[in-house]
């Protein structure tokens, strides 16, 4: 693996180190080789400049190891993505053809169906796959600015940010994952959420997955993962990690949080009220308050 550190990782589809004139280009359009046209994401003060982050370098559960973050949905669009799902998935159909954000009722709208068509273009069979990348807090954008140029990073101080771990997937991906799941169980059917590996690691340290199972061709609800790999000393490609599945119930332990084992006793809830109240200033550090902490501890 690449050594890599806390700054965008891919700027316009390329690695950040890359000096080739197809790179220079990108940057210039602002163009996005995934989607095939300009960079979907503005930034909010100017929409007219497209922020251009594929992924970025940063941590996760409080490791100290720095992976690649992929924080645009577009940058899962690879050819291989789609080819895994077809292996995976469809390895039956023979007329295969995609279809972008598809209304699935109340759920709102599905990214992608999978579909396979007779040769009338009649609907035989299909699959629903969502694409979830992470989010961050605070901006990386002062970087890109600063490659753009300069055509590096330099050590001047800028802004921090960090990953919305949590919101990202622990809120809105499970979010989707429940209403859209109740609808293709009813179906019959399964959903496919198309996640970075770094997003499972994440919530199986964090939420109860305790029915989050290998492969089941049964549950309605799958996460097809993959890693973020740098490939031939050139670039960075999508690797096929591994495929989970679960059931409706699943999903409601991981939206819970943590497994029932890891909650804290009332007692040691109380514990923490006193010691945030004495922090702020609102309890008093006194000989009964300390008694009821050591006796709590």
């Amino acid at each position: 693996m690449k050594k890599i550190g806390k700054h965008p990782i891919e700027v316009f589809c390329y690695d950040f180190e890359n000096k080739t004139g197809s790179c220079h280009l990108a940057i210039k359009q602002q163009y996005c080789k995934y989607i095939k046209c300009t960079c979907v994401k503005p930034r909010k003060s100017e929409p007219h400049i497209k922020v251009g982050i594929c992924s970025l370098g940063a941590t996760v559960n409080k490791s100290k190891k720095i992976h690649p973050v992929i924080i645009c949905p577009q940058r899962f669009k690879e050819d291989s993505m789609f080819e895994t799902i077809r292996e995976k998935y469809l390895s039956n159909w023979k007329n295969v053809k995609w279809i972008q954000e598809v209304n699935i009722g109340v759920g709102g709208n599905v990214d992608y169906v999978a579909v396979e068509v007779d040769e009338y273009d009649r609907v035989k069979d299909f699959l629903c796959v969502e694409i979830q990348a992470a989010g961050t807090t605070g901006t990386p954008y002062p970087w890109v600015k600063e490659l753009i140029e300069l055509g590096h990073y330099t050590d001047s101080t800028k802004p921090s940010y960090g990953i919305n771990w949590a919101n990202e997937f622990a809120k809105t991906m499970m979010q989707q994952a429940y209403k859209k799941g109740k609808i293709v169980e009813s179906w019959h059917r399964k959903i496919v959420f198309v996640v970075q590996d770094l997003a499972l690691d994440y919530l199986k340290a964090t939420s109860d997955c305790s029915k989050l199972k290998s492969y089941k061709p049964n549950y309605p609800v799958d996460f097809c993962t993959f890693n973020l790999a740098w490939k031939d000393g050139k670039e960075w490609t999508l690797v096929y990690k591994q495929i989970y599945s679960t059931t409706i119930d699943g999903i409601n332990r991981i939206i819970g949080g943590a497994n029932v084992n890891e909650y804290p006793t009332m007692e040691e809830f109380i514990g923490n009220i006193i010691k945030k109240g004495i922090s702020d200033g609102v309890l008093q550090s006194n000989p009964h308050t300390i008694s009821l902490l050591e006796n709590i501890q």
